[in-house]
């Protein structure tokens, strides 16, 4: 089982203590650093442009690109974790050499997760078309297929085309794995028929419980090397409660999850990074000193 972390100050959706609003930059970094060394498989990063003022899932919302790109230079085996872009709003090209130019640079460290979008007022803003989101995703996915990792790279299809062009750099990855965010059965086959793997929504945004994760999924031909993220439904406290770790991860297991993301109790950023650490030594993760 694989950990990736929740990333704490980068959004402040949900009840998030007070010292994330305040925290910049230097703690982005330590918090990067350390589940860097404690052998944490990625952290996360949502992707918004700008949002309605009051927004009940908050107002913060950094930039995944321009942070990743920062931190990529921080650490040494953290994979990135877009959690998750919103695909109607750009262009395939523009991900591919975006995105692309960030695997390069970081050594292909890389995971790139995708979702329709559901703020319409952000499409309005963007001037993104709302309502055929879904297939202008799809058809986006296919072209990003065909696109991520080639040189001169060609698609047609019904909303993107594109013949012989040349994206230097590209992602290092020969596949950069494409998850499909979103918690319904279309999302779920979104991801079977054209990603890598499923990242629905934690269970506190409408995500699926464990139990429901297991009968969506065993209702699909899942794919050789197919991967699952559970966010569970709690914030844990493995200083406090060490055998609970063993539990969430044979529960994430039983629902068929291959990933965890992560999320902790914490009142500081010491008290976060305590319990970072806690956890990777309750579920034997590869620390680094």
């Amino acid at each position: 089982m694989k950990v990736g972390i929740s990333s704490p100050i980068l959004a402040l959706a949900g009840k998030r203590p007070a010292w994330e609003a305040e925290a910049g930059t230097a703690e982005v970094v330590r918090v990067a650093r350390a589940a860097d060394r404690l052998g944490y498989a990625f952290m996360t990063c949502p992707d918004h442009v700008a949002v309605p003022p009051g927004l009940p899932r908050g107002e913060r919302f950094y930039d995944p690109l321009a942070t990743f790109a920062f931190l990529a230079g921080q650490t040494r085996r953290l994979r990135f974790l877009p959690y998750v872009l919103v695909l109607p709003f750009y262009h395939p090209l523009e991900i591919a050499k975006r995105y692309g130019t960030l695997d390069h640079l970081s050594g292909g460290r890389l995971i790139l997760a995708f979702g329709v979008g559901n703020l319409k007022e952000e499409f309005d803003m963007l001037g993104a078309p709302f309502e055929d989101r879904g297939p202008r995703a799809d058809d986006a996915l296919k072209a990003l297929l065909a696109a991520l990792s080639g040189r001169t790279v060609s698609y047609e299809g019904p909303y993107y085309a594109f013949t012989d062009m040349v994206v230097d750099p590209h992602a290092a990855q020969e596949r950069v794995p494409l998850w499909i965010g979103g918690h319904s059965e279309r999302a779920l086959r979104r991801a079977v028929t054209l990603g890598d793997g499923w990242a629905p929504a934690p269970q506190s945004f409408r995500g699926p419980s464990p139990e429901l994760m297991r009968e969506m999924l065993d209702r699909h031909d899942l794919p050789d090397g197919f991967d699952v993220v559970l966010t569970p439904g709690e914030r844990l406290d493995p200083v406090n409660a060490p055998g609970r770790v063993a539990e969430v991860i044979a529960t994430a297991e039983e629902a068929g999850a291959t990933h965890i993301n992560l999320t902790v109790r914490h009142e500081s950023l010491p008290h976060y990074l305590e319990q970072l650490e806690a956890f990777a030594e309750a579920a034997a993760l590869d620390i680094h000193p």
